[in-house]
């Protein structure tokens, strides 16, 4: 008989952010670990987590079960995650995500209660004083907020730091999109497929997760190419509907217009006053560029690579 809960987590030659993200899986309370399994996704082409899963597996309470998956791509690896996982709740655990230990017995109770086919929780951004005076901006940038009370929602977040009850996904063992594999915004495809099916959301403040970026992430220059991804999103899923949806691509492409000339305006401004703030509306002006260019030529992959 299978785990009733399968705790999966994508990784890519992050060995410390892996053992600290297991670690913190191991430590969970209020949870039977008789009832759990680990799943940890390999996403590099040689099995480079597999020494450090190994070393792992001696501390679990509970299996895991290592899988390689050389293909590129992060709709790939939680495709893999899911062809093998055995739960009927899946939690997500992301390699650079440290979870307190009363995280997942925070979110199946929230499921439970409002009988939820997808949680999710805050996420607190963590950044070295070494990063400088860009820190508080960054430590926002890699959180996620929500409401301040638990309850029912009308919208989505991320896979990580999410359960997922997969009876309500779209597919049961490859409901992630792969022609997201190097931009991102699997997870976006498929909870909103979920949302359109009717699917019912819930928010539960208490099971939040700490998020550790890599270093190479904590820079102007990654944030603001992301901000842009993270613009183009309601343009291009717009234009992915069926039929396409022409007004709403119109719509977001001039919104996008204005947000990128008045916060351009404000932060060079800003940017030539020195001031601290400069760093958020730059980030704003990126979001609206991208919601301007949204098509092909302007994608920015950011997975499927080392980084």
């Amino acid at each position: 008989m299978g785990a009733r809960i399968s705790l999966i987590t994508p990784t890519q030659r992050r060995p410390e952010g892996l053992a600290r993200a297991g670690r913190s899986l191991f430590a969970q309370q209020g949870v039977d670990a008789a009832e759990l399994e680990w799943i940890v996704v390999d996403n590099d082409q040689r099995p480079s987590a597999q020494a450090g899963v190994e070393a792992l597996r001696r501390e679990a309470p509970f299996p895991i079960v290592y899988v390689h998956e050389p293909r590129a791509g992060v709709a790939n690896a939680r495709n893999a995650a899911m062809s093998i996982a055995s739960g009927e709740l899946i939690a997500s655990l992301d390699d650079d995500e440290e979870a307190p230990p009363g995280w997942l017995a925070a979110l199946l109770a929230a499921q439970s209660r409002y009988d939820a086919d997808a949680v999710f929780g805050p996420v607190r951004g963590r950044a070295p004083e070494s990063v400088g005076a860009h820190r508080a901006y960054l430590e926002r940038f890699f959180s996620r907020e929500g409401p301040a009370e638990a309850g029912v929602i009308d919208r989505y977040y991320g896979c990580g730091d999410s359960l997922v009850r997969r009876s309500a996904m779209p597919h049961p063992t490859q409901p992630f999109n792969a022609a997201r594999n190097h931009i991102g915004g699997e997870d976006d495809l498929m909870f909103g497929g979920m949302q359109a099916a009717g699917a019912r959301f819930a928010w539960e403040p208490a099971a939040w997760v700490w998020e550790d970026p890599a270093p190479q992430r904590l820079t102007l220059s990654y944030t603001l190419r992301r901000a842009f991804a993270y613009g183009q999103g309601p343009s291009a899923h717009c234009a992915a509907s069926s039929p396409p949806d022409r007004l709403g691509v119109a719509k977001w492409m001039l919104i996008g217009v204005g947000q990128a000339v008045v916060f351009g305006v404000v932060a060079g401004f800003q940017w030539l006053a020195g001031r601290p703030q400069r760093a958020e509306t730059l980030d704003r002006a990126a979001r609206g560029l991208g919601k301007t260019l949204w098509w092909g030529p302007f994608k920015i992959h950011f997975y499927g690579q080392a980084v």
